[in-house]
């Protein structure tokens, strides 16, 4: 199943009674690119209160993973906010990080939601998207007259190819989108090599 994913960090800014809210999104693919993209965004902004977050893994109609962060604000202020933005919208595979610098008046509890909800609506509203195709991956032996045609197949269907050993024959390992898993069955008949799931 194919779906819209981040194509590129992304940051807007908005200005609520003089609190700044830096609102940037990016493509995450597990906890552990979650955490190094929190990291990355507490460094370029030390010296801020705050850096709530909220991320969904997966594809947007069901994702394998949500999590978020009030990061010291009250309760249910910021993370819930900023992933129910994540939640209406079609895009899988996201992070977003609000940063926030308090400009001295505060904003209240529900005064916090919305101003949390507005900016992570703002940079969702702008942000640049590719779609993201799921890979099939097929092991492939032949002999070396076919290497550079297999390598050329591969490329014209948006694949590639992610191995490569060299014995008597050659062992391929292709990624490629699951449309062209027929096109390689037909390939394999008509050229004589094997075709496998990767061990």
């Amino acid at each position: 199943m194919s779906y819209d994913i981040p194509k590129e960090r992304h940051e807007t800014l908005l200005e609520i009674k003089k609190s700044k809210f830096y609102a940037c999104a990016d493509f995450v693919d597990s906890r552990e690119a979650a955490m190094t993209f929190l990291a990355d965004i507490k460094y370029r902004y030390p010296d801020a209160r705050h850096h709530c977050w909220a991320y969904m893994l997966g594809s947007p109609t069901q994702p394998t993973s949500a999590a978020m962060s009030d990061d010291g604000e009250p309760s249910g202020t910021a993370g819930k906010p900023i992933l129910n933005v994540l939640q209406h919208k079609p895009i899988g595979d996201i992070m977003m990080v609000v940063t926030r610098y308090f400009g001295g008046v505060k904003l209240g509890a529900g005064g916090l939601v919305r101003a949390y909800s507005a900016a992570a609506q703002q940079t969702m509203e702008t942000l640049p998207v590719k779609t993201r195709v799921p890979l099939e991956t097929r092991q492939v032996c032949t002999d070396f007259a076919h290497e550079q045609f297999l390598r050329h197949w591969v490329s014209t269907v948006s694949g590639d190819v992610v191995a490569c050993k060299y014995s008597h024959e050659v062992t391929l390992t292709l990624a490629f989108p699951t449309h062209a898993l027929d096109a390689l069955q037909q390939l394999s008949a008509s050229m004589g090599f094997s075709v496998s799931q990767p061990t």
